[in-house]
């Protein structure tokens, strides 16, 4: 069974006052497996307010150049497929994509392959918090994805642990091949290669631990090995 986690950013709370998708990013999962992904930011052939920048941080400069819906939808189309759609609080994004596809006569997603995650959350938490945020913190999943701004193909990553911890699925195939994964990379998130000292920088690293801090078991270690 193949779903496709969505997220989007937009210029606006709403395409009827014409605001438009400025960002799509996706997920792919086959049977529960994390596999491709589709990511393209949008122009969105409007101007956006400061209070917009700061919630994704995506500036009018850099949308420029961006290819405007019409030229990015049909590859879109083909990386959705007709796959279920997973999405937090799905009628936002449904209803801005499905207003883009019916300016252009494409095809509108179906009600009907649209799955909401905080339908899933409200039954799991009733009563409770369920944004992308606090679902984080109440299902402990391990992220280290910088939300500073929001980021739609950040997002779904974050919504694929989530969606799948909500299933009572503990993030199983989430561990992208090299491959699959070497554009997947995004601003803010930590480097966890492993650092690797210059022999320069052990002996600096030596004198700092033996004149600052004598005592320490490093010194003393150091001494032994003299």
């Amino acid at each position: 069974m193949r779903e496709i986690i969505l997220d989007i950013e937009t210029s606006g709370l709403d395409y009827k006052e014409g605001h438009r998708i400025i960002e799509i990013g996706c997920i792919e999962m086959n049977k529960k497996e994390v596999g491709g992904h589709y990511h393209q930011y949008i122009n969105p052939l409007k101007t956006l307010t400061e209070d917009n920048i700061k919630i994704h941080g995506i500036t009018n400069e850099y949308l420029d150049d961006k290819p405007v819906f019409e030229e990015i939808v049909d590859d879109f189309l083909k990386f959705i497929g007709d796959s279920s759609i997973i999405a937090h609080n799905a009628n936002f994004d449904i209803g801005f994509l499905n207003f883009e596809l019916e300016k252009i006569s494409k095809p509108k997603i179906a009600k009907d392959r649209v799955v909401d995650t905080v339908t899933i959350a409200r039954k799991r938490f009733p009563g409770q918090q369920v944004n992308l945020d606090a679902l984080v913190k109440k299902l402990k999943v391990n992220s280290y994805i910088n939300r500073d701004h929001h980021g739609a193909l950040k997002d779904a990553k974050i919504l694929t642990d989530v969606y799948l911890e909500l299933q009572g699925i503990n993030q199983i195939g989430l561990q992208l091949d090299e491959k699959k994964s070497e554009n997947l990379k995004l601003a803010g998130e930590p480097n966890l290669s492993k650092i690797v000292l210059t022999k320069e920088e052990t002996e600096a690293h030596k004198e700092f631990i033996k004149n600052h801090i004598p005592n320490s078991n490093w010194a003393l270690l150091d001494k032994d090995y003299e």
